[in-house]
């Protein structure tokens, strides 16, 4: 495997009683579960033996709090870029899943009516584009060593589409994005590549909240 990787890391579970869609809305910070799997995460780019010189993170609590332990296990100042944040969204704020969610209410629906751009919020092309960039701007701004960088599982996910050269449009209940999840890509020539998916968290994913993306 090449000696210089980019990985993109989701945030742990987030504190969200509520259940709300939290989108950018401030003050919603790891659970006590959520920062034990920001720490699995850490200790598995830790263990993996690969020199890892940049540490990148979406400028939301729950992305810079899922950053922390990683800058303690390697020794790395956070840096942040807004490229990488949790797109912006219609439904923040609003009960995102049971029978009181949103979706439900047909108050809300003239929202969902071109789900293909969607219409709720931040075009899937736009998240595509900026997360992208900020990876060419990682990656060719670091000579040698891996890159990490904590986002959100739209972006992430719009990454891996990209990548992939696969339509951009989906369902949300579709991604392979589980909460603090290692997805790896590698960049060769102009293209970029994905090669490898990793769920450290995945024995503490059970009964975790999940119902702050759309």
């Amino acid at each position: 495997m090449s000696d210089k990787l980019l990985h993109l890391v989701r945030h742990g579970e987030v504190h969200n009683p509520d259940r709300v869609l939290y989108g950018r809305i401030p003050g919603f910070g790891l659970s006590e579960r959520g920062h034990s799997m920001a720490e699995a995460a850490a200790l598995e780019i830790a263990a993996s033996d690969r020199a890892v010189v940049k540490l990148i993170a979406s400028p939301l609590q729950r992305a810079q709090e899922s950053a922390r332990p990683i800058a303690s296990a390697l020794s790395l100042e956070i840096h942040t870029d807004e490229r990488i944040i949790e797109p912006t969204n219609y439904f923040e704020g609003m009960v995102n899943s049971g029978e009181e969610s949103a979706f439900k209410n047909p108050k809300h629906w003239y929202k969902l009516w071109n789900p293909i751009r969607p219409s709720w919020g931040e075009p899937y092309r736009h998240i595509a584009a900026r997360v992208r960039e900020a990876m060419d701007a990682a990656w060719e701004s670091t000579r040698g060593g891996d890159i990490v960088m904590v986002s959100h599982q739209s972006p992430i996910w719009m990454a891996h589409l990209d990548v992939a050269g696969k339509a951009l449009f989906h369902s949300p209940t579709s991604r392979r994005c589980e909460l603090s999840s290692i997805t790896s890509f590698e960049k060769r020539g102009e293209r970029w590549f994905e090669v490898d998916y990793r769920t450290p968290a995945e024995g503490l994913l059970g009964d975790a909240v999940d119902v702050g993306a759309v």
